[in-house]
């Protein structure tokens, strides 16, 4: 079955082997020569051993019966004993040998992925599904190593094996050679009626899975199973999930049933060929041509040398399914990077804080170039219909981005456009600042005006389209990538916490935090005494993304672990947003505290936050429309002003 589950993989895919891709596949096994080397040694002793066994029968039945010499039975009987344990023994190594080498390639190539992708910006992340990542680092890996462990060495067996019988049995009796090989195109022709059914019912049954999967992924998650429960879903979808397992089941007892039959008619064949073995053999001997035991070693040669070649008849299409694996680790590894490290780049170490922004340009425009390709894969979920509705999504996400980048044209071309609409192509157009060393610059404006595009250029999570950024005189483009994060602490948005513990979230900004920092830093975000106040303190599982915490907990866990990186820059963004006015007051007196002698970018949602700002920039469709402090911008009485009133109104009255 594994044959046909090949070329049911490969599908429409039409995979090709080229010289160049054979070349990197063998460079990867290069490590490995020795282990390969000692794997062909095996097959080769393994396939003289197998050879043995039908001519001790032979010897047996011809000779030493006939003869009735007992201490040769006794020898050849207990030869017929050693036989086995020994393959037994040589299958035990060379399989140890095909581990090395399998599970060594994994390795390698994890590790190559898994390094590339540590080094593709946000760009890539936010335009590639998480789904087609996971496959390429497990499926497609695993793939590319069963084409060095397994289908060469399935190849290389199956060819020996087969070439070595075949001479063995023109050795003994050429007739019976060909007419044992007469029914060779009866198996093809099986393989090829049968063999695509199979594989187009296995192509199904695997679609037909990957939509349970896609069902259960959906509804199963923390996010689907509080929708579910909330709308008072859970007949309906458990009538959906018996929907989808009932065809899965249906399809299975269809694909036994046919699979079943595959083989039926293989035996079948496969005693016709032993039929005309033992007829035409039987009229030798009794003719005296040959002997018994030559028609008895026939047999047993028989169905050696039909499964070996009943597996080179599936082996093109399995090579060249395993090296389209080859071919996506590759694409991922081949990938250009848009943030690139210099040559000889500048390390900070010693960062005072300075920050500028020189006439910065940005778009998020998407350089397809440096994407992947859409793959098709059967049986995978991204390939699925959508779970609820059942439409199709094939080829959407692109026409709907196209329709809005059509959309976002015609907000900026047309002379009677909304001016309060943020929708553009260029997110920002010629942004220009600076901050000295220890100030507290606040961006303000309103939704979709650009502000978080500008906190994810300063630590380099994209690169401006135009224009620099500098740091203590630097532009982040000469600048090591490594020193750079550590120069600068960012709390975003969505905060992300690990499904670990408070102590793990926290250290990851700093390994070998002692308790005594872990301590500080919470206390400086106001986290620590909820955290005392918990059955398991510090050590408490904060579950999937952080959900057994409130917002505000977890921004506060956020707030924290930047504190505990002790970074020259801070990037706030929203960072107070789901904090109550007791705690948010509390935290801003610790945030004047941390931000003492650092440069700090805020995204400001809190009068305080204005208020204590050296420089405030309101940003509009992706420009700086006005700058100053606060009672500067209040005395311009435009955008800052607006603003002022509909979004600190309410403050105000508190101040």
């Amino acid at each position: 079955m594994h044959y046909w589950y090949s070329a049911m993989r490969s599908g429409d895919e039409k995979p090709k082997v080229t010289k160049q891709l054979l070349l990197r596949v063998l460079n990867y096994a290069k490590p490995y020569w020795g282990h390969i080397g000692g794997m062909l040694f095996m097959i080769i002793f393994s396939t003289a051993v197998s050879l043995v066994s039908p001519l001790i029968f032979r010897y047996l039945i011809d000779v030493i019966l006939p003869s009735k010499d007992l201490n040769k039975l006794t020898l050849f009987a207990t030869a017929l004993l050693f036989v086995p344990i020994l393959s037994g023994g040589i299958n035990v190594i060379q399989r140890r040998l095909n581990s090395i080498v399998g599970e060594g390639v994994i390795y390698d190539l994890r590790s190559s992925l898994f390094s590339r992708l540590q080094r593709m910006s946000l760009r890539f992340f936010t335009n590639t599904k998480v789904g087609e990542l996971m496959s390429r680092l497990n499926n497609d890996v695993i793939g590319a190593q069963n084409a060095i462990s397994n289908t060469i060495v399935g190849i290389v067996t199956n060819l020996m094996q087969a070439i070595a019988i075949s001479v063995v049995m023109f050795s003994l009796e050429w007739r019976l050679t060909l007419a044992s090989i007469i029914v060779l195109p009866v198996f093809f022709l099986i393989a090829r009626y049968i063999g695509n059914s199979l594989r187009d019912i296995a192509r199904e049954g695997m679609d037909i899975n990957a939509q349970m999967n896609a069902h259960m992924n959906e509804t199963l998650n923390i996010g689907g199973a509080l929708l579910v429960k909330l709308f008072g879903r859970s007949k309906e979808e458990e009538n959906r999930f018996r929907e989808r397992a009932a065809r899965v089941r249906d399809i299975g007892i269809k694909r036994a049933v046919i699979g079943s039959s595959f083989f039926v008619m293989l035996g079948l064949a496969s005693a016709v060929g032993t039929a005309l073995i033992y007829g035409i053999g039987g009229y030798y001997v009794i003719t005296g041509a040959f002997t018994v035991g030559t028609i008895v070693a026939f047999g047993s040669y028989l169905g050696s040398l039909y499964g070996s070649l009943q597996g080179l008849a599936g082996a093109p299409v399995e090579f060249s399914t395993s090296m389209v694996s080859f071919e996506r680790v590759f694409e991922i590894i081949d990938l250009p990077q848009d943030i690139v490290e210099k040559e000889n780049a500048v390390a900070f170490h010693d960062v005072k804080g300075s920050l500028e922004f020189d006439d910065v340009t940005f778009n998020y425009q998407v350089d397809e170039s440096k994407l992947l390709k859409d793959v098709k894969r059967y049986g995978r979920m991204d390939d699925v219909k959508t779970v609820i509705s059942g439409k199709t999504t094939d080829d959407k996400p692109q026409t709907l981005v196209k329709k809005n980048r059509q959309e976002e044209r015609a907000v900026d071309s047309s002379p009677d456009v909304d001016t309060t609409s943020q929708a553009r192509v260029v997110a920002l157009e010629g942004i220009s600042f600076a901050a000295r060393a220890g100030q507290l610059v606040a961006l303000v404006g309103p939704s979709g005006a650009g502000k978080t595009t500008v906190t994810y250029l300063i630590p380099r999570l994209y690169d401006p389209t135009s224009g620099a950024i500098r740091i203590d005189g630097h532009d982040l483009r000469e600048v090591n990538l490594d020193s750079l994060s550590h120069a600068i602490g960012m709390v975003t948005q969505e905060t992300y916490l690990f499904h670990d513990t408070i102590r793990t979230n926290l250290t990851y900004a700093k390994i070998d935090a002692t308790q005594d920092e872990i301590e500080n830093a919470a206390k400086a975000a106001n986290i620590h005494n909820f955290i005392i106040g918990l059955a398991d303190g510090y050590d408490t599982i904060v579950g999937e993304r952080g959900y057994r915490l409130s917002g505000g907990e977890k921004q506060r866990i956020a707030l924290a672990r930047v504190i505990l990186k002790d970074p020259r820059i801070l990037v706030l963004d929203e960072a107070t947003s789901h904090l109550d006015s007791e705690s948010e007051s509390l935290i801003q007196d610790a945030l004047k505290r941390v931000m003492a002698g650092r440069t700090s970018i805020v995204i400001a949602h809190r009068l305080s936050t204005i208020l204590a700002a050296d420089l405030i920039l309101v940003m509009d469709r992706g420009r700086i429309v006005e700058r100053g402090t606060h009672d500067e911008l209040l005395a311009i009485n435009g955008l800052y002003a607006q603003l002022f009133e509909t979004q600190f109104r309410g403050e105000r009255v508190q101040l």
